[in-house]
């Protein structure tokens, strides 16, 4: 073979790996989601890296296989070449020239071409590879065969299913990268933590306890029945008779003025046992999620949560799990976030009640809420104490001083970054 044809074939296979290199980065960082979308709108490219996506393992294997096939070809043709121009030292004069070229021109160079722009990458080249995968099938099977079987061997089993986990962490990731290179805002960003969010969350970790539970005693004469629920900021109410954990109905405001107005608002005739509700009862450890869809089913809005003895615990309304998504939902009766006061020195004020995560997202915190749902709770869990008033804690990168206590419940602290 003449010195030329050497060399040309030495370019042309250097080439051929750089596609091959390239095609790998690029089908591998590829946007599922924006080839999705192509596909959808009838691009048959797209719909073809699709595929190639879904048999990722022979996609690489071929691509490997390819790879290594030409680089091995073109550093023996070069060792060839050198040998017969410098004899015995032309191997290391190869070695080294085919190392740079492999380097730049089919390893990085073509990469970096690839993950500039992938997915405009992945759509040129999807016709080739597709023919190569298909023409290395056989070998690349067998190949990940022994793979699997050694692998096995040493205790490690290749699960080809990604979990739902996995993918939410990997959505959760990629927004809060963007949130932080300013593509996505704040508001966006807690809005999509917020739905990834509800299956992990349960009932318990976002209900009003029954300690702050505004309901109706339906014992009460008429007129002060009317008036506890015409003075309350809400439109529906749990009623109780008795005792405040003997929950025997719902009542809603609306229901009440409608029953009133038949009655020509003579406010003696009402009675509340007439005009409330069934009470909807649901465990305490069921998911937002699940809840959301039970609401959506029964088309209710409000449910008592009870533990596993079958005690209400509290009370949670669609508008709540929606919060959970959006962020709070302020209307004219309420504050901008309850129990949550910034002072000038930089510091805040907060019930103890106050929800972990309603804090986060205010002031965008990342205080931990998988041990406690409150930040009274956060406190008394890291301290491993019920604090007395004027002690002062810190942890997580906060200053945290009791202000006020009732009894065994902290009811006001003071947060300092």
């Amino acid at each position: 073979m003449s010195l030329w044809l050497l060399l040309l074939a030495i370019i042309f296979l250097i080439m051929l790996s750089g596609f091959f290199s390239g095609s790998e980065t690029a089908l591998t960082a590829v946007s599922k989601a924006r080839i999705h979308s192509m596909e959808m709108s009838g691009n048959k490219r797209a719909k073809l890296v699709s595929h190639l996506i879904d048999i990722r393992e022979r996609l690489i294997g071929a691509l490997l296989l390819s790879n290594n096939l030409v680089n091995i070809l073109a550093s023996a043709l070069a060792t060839s070449l050198f040998l017969n121009a410098f004899g015995e030292v032309g191997v290391v004069y190869a070695t080294i020239v085919m190392t740079v070229l492999v380097v730049i021109f089919a390893e990085v160079l073509p990469k970096s071409w690839a993950i500039s722009n992938p997915d405009k990458f992945a759509l040129f080249v999807a016709p080739v590879v597709n023919i190569i995968v298909i023409v290395f099938g056989p070998i690349t099977a067998t190949v990940s065969h022994i793979v699997r079987f050694l692998l096995r061997r040493i205790g490690v089993d290749l699960d080809d299913n990604v979990s739902a986990l996995g993918a939410h962490d990997e959505l959760r990731g990629t927004v809060d990268v963007l949130h932080r290179e300013g593509v996505v805002e704040k508001h966006d960003r807690d809005r999509v933590g917020g739905v990834l969010d509800l299956h992990e969350l349960e009932i318990s970790d976002i209900m009003i306890h029954r300690t702050s539970m505004v309901s109706v005693n339906a014992d009460n004469d008429p007129k002060t029945i009317v008036a506890e629920i015409l003075a309350s900021p809400y439109t529906r109410l749990p009623v109780w008779s008795e005792d405040t954990d003997n929950i025997i109905g719902v009542i809603h405001s609306k229901d009440m003025l409608r029953t009133l107005a038949a009655f020509d608002y003579d406010v003696s005739r009402f009675d509340i046992r007439e005009t409330m509700s069934e009470p909807w009862f649901v465990p305490e450890t069921t998911s937002l999620r699940d809840q959301l869809n039970a609401f959506l089913r029964r088309q209710a809005h409000i449910a008592l949560p009870v533990d596993e003895y079958g005690e209400v615990q509290g009370l949670v309304t669609l508008e709540d799990i929606l919060e959970e998504i959006v962020g709070d939902i302020a209307d004219e009766h309420d504050e901008e976030l309850s129990g949550l006061e910034q002072q000038v020195d930089g510091s805040v004020i907060v019930d103890g009640s106050l929800p972990i995560r309603d804090l986060n997202r205010a002031l965008d915190w990342d205080l931990p809420d998988e041990e406690a749902t409150t930040i009274a709770g956060l406190v008394i869990h890291e301290s491993q104490m019920i604090p007395e008033e004027k002690q002062t804690f810190t942890f997580h990168g906060k200053r945290f001083v009791v202000l006020a206590r009732d009894r065994n419940r902290i009811t006001r602290l003071r947060i300092r970054s």
